[in-house]
């Protein structure tokens, strides 16, 4: 890229929170770094926002794109929400033709979160391409990792933000009642809808705290599922933790050699052991970008897009002042029933 910089229009959030918001606070990192970022998205040639984003800054893009000289929008697209959430098809709708009005290229984060969106009914945008995430490498590394030893117990951790049964929640209760526990030992860092009798359970922690907690075991566990790139999955990953995950969504794409895939729970111990027999060469076989890697894939493909418009061979899209309120209309219409949803689950 030359003067063209990106602007990441996100709400960041400090101290424990969702994937989406680790990985985002890494690239921007990585932009500052490269002197690819302005934090000022009115300057900002090029804008970067989170599928599904709130009212404000769905407002901010919208008013963006009313400009003379509208800069590039490119949607960072997970789920889809209805495969994720096991409902709320409508957070789809609502995404999906938000994209069409306004979008000018989707960074999807998996080939699964790609089909299966394009099956819903999503339309092909100008651009798109297909980019996993990556974590701080200065957090999330191998360095200070406990090393293996079949003389004491095998150490076991699963994590998850969310409290969503869709996060594996079934898996991990059926590992507290049937795990020997005798040979192994596991914890659960995050937000859990259950109340564990063996495994110990910790609750949500800082980046830093997290990688620390990660490097002390020996193997990570998912069961998520329709989890298009699970950052959790990638962070374990990178601190050096051989895996056993559900063969499901984005984890294949991730875990490739560096683990093992199951269907059901009753897998789980099998592989364990599996991992543990032969745990040297796990680690080895574990074959992730980083986010060097990533933040040039993101910003070749911006440059892609950028370089096509300098040179008039696309014209970056706008929307009128009456689409926008139309638009508007239906976002409030849709995240009031969200709110109204979240309410009903609660209850």
């Amino acid at each position: 890229m030359q003067g063209e910089k990106v602007n990441i229009l996100f709400e960041f959030k400090s101290g424990p929170w969702g994937g989406g918001n680790q990985f985002l606070l890494a690239l921007k990192n990585y932009l500052i770094k490269i002197n690819k970022y302005e934090e000022d998205p009115e300057k900002a040639k090029i804008i970067l926002f989170n599928s599904f984003p709130d009212l404000k800054i769905t407002k901010k893009i919208l008013s963006l794109k009313m400009k003379k000289s509208p800069p590039i929008i490119i949607m960072r697209l997970d789920g889809p929400v209805f495969l994720v959430r096991g409902r709320d098809k409508h957070v789809d709708e609502e995404i999906y033709r938000f994209s069409e009005n306004i979008t000018d290229g989707i960074i999807f984060q998996s080939k699964w979160s790609r089909r299966e969106n394009y099956k819903l009914g999503l339309k092909y945008a100008p651009f798109e391409t297909v980019i996993m995430n990556a974590p701080d490498p200065l957090i999330f590394n191998k360095k200070g990792k406990i090393r293996f030893s079949a003389k004491r117990k095998a150490r076991l951790i699963a994590t998850s933000w969310s409290s969503n049964w869709n996060k594996g929640f079934e898996t991990y209760k059926w590992l507290d009642e049937n795990l020997d526990f005798k040979r192994y030992e596991m914890t659960f860092v995050g937000n859990s809808p259950i109340k564990f009798k063996n495994i110990r359970h910790l609750s949500p922690m800082k980046s830093k705290d997290l990688a620390k907690m990660l490097k002390k075991n020996d193997i990570y566990i998912t069961a998520s599922k329709k989890d298009p790139c699970s950052n959790s999955l990638i962070e374990a990953m990178r601190c050096g933790l051989p895996i056993i995950a559900l063969r499901d969504g984005g984890h294949p794409e991730i875990v490739k050699k560096g683990g093992e895939m199951f269907d059901t729970s009753k897998e789980i111990p099998v592989l364990i052991k599996k991992i543990t027999d032969n745990y040297k060469k796990y680690p080895r076989e574990i074959n992730l970008p980083s986010i060097e890697d990533v933040g040039k894939k993101y910003c070749q493909f911006v440059q892609q897009i950028y370089k096509k418009f300098k040179m008039g061979g696309y014209i970056p899209k706008k929307i009128s002042k009456i689409d926008t309120i139309k638009l508007q209309f239906i976002l409030l219409k849709t995240r009031m029933a969200e709110k109204i949803n979240k309410r009903v689950n609660r209850l």
